[in-house]
């Protein structure tokens, strides 16, 4: 009963998550983007093609992470969560590489344009392995990368507590916002890497004769 409770809590947990921080991360379409993302504003003077287009696909590639973990969906409408997931690649492609162009360009430093770059490099390049292993049929490898991709795309769930944190501790914006640009999205693949090898072993142990 416990362990159904907490599979619970942790099932809305993420639903609540990822659909409220992707309906929130467009909040500049009514309120504008001078008003509603202000440090991030020049991006879309300087450079609108890749600044709408991660702004905008970004949270359709979160919104869609609760769906794609959904296993009764995936047992009984396949065709559903491939045609999910394909959509979730093409958002991830085009997101993270818009991504990467606004992380080279940014003005927050080297240290903030390091991690956001390595983490749209690292978030390209988990998606496209799982995609390419989903393709050649091994489904426990895509899951695997797959994993590792959804866990890269919960950082900006992650970003949006970090930075309310950060005020709350009055820690400056400029001081804070390149340690976030690393604490966003690293401590989320440590914990991914460590859910798959604790299922790698428990698999195992399984398997193993009595």
């Amino acid at each position: 009963m416990l362990t159904t409770g907490l599979e619970w809590t942790r099932t809305g947990l993420l639903w609540f998550f990822t659909i409220g921080v992707a309906v929130f991360s467009w909040r500049f379409m009514v309120g504008g983007v001078e008003a509603t993302m202000e440090f991030v504003a020049y991006h879309a003077q300087l450079r609108p093609i890749a600044f709408f287009a991660h702004v905008i696909l970004a949270p359709v590639a979160l919104a869609l992470v609760p769906f794609q973990l959904w296993q009764g969906l995936r047992d009984r409408r396949p065709l559903v969560h491939r045609l999910m997931g394909r959509a979730y690649g093409m958002a991830v492609v085009i997101s993270g590489a818009s991504g990467l162009w606004l992380a080279v360009a940014t003005e927050a430093g080297p240290v903030a344009a390091f991690g956001f770059g390595l983490l749209a490099v690292l978030w390209l390049g988990t998606t496209l392995t799982g995609i390419r292993l989903a393709m050649s049929g091994d489904r426990i490898a895509h899951r695997r990368w797959m994993i590792r991709s959804i866990a890269l795309t919960l950082a900006a769930v992650t970003l949006r507590i970090q930075i309310p944190v950060g005020m709350i501790l009055e820690i400056p914006f400029d001081t804070a916002y390149p340690v976030i640009a690393w604490l966003c999205w690293v401590p989320n693949l440590i914990a991914a890497e460590l859910i798959l090898r604790w299922r790698r072993r428990s698999t195992v142990r399984l398997r193993a004769p009595a």
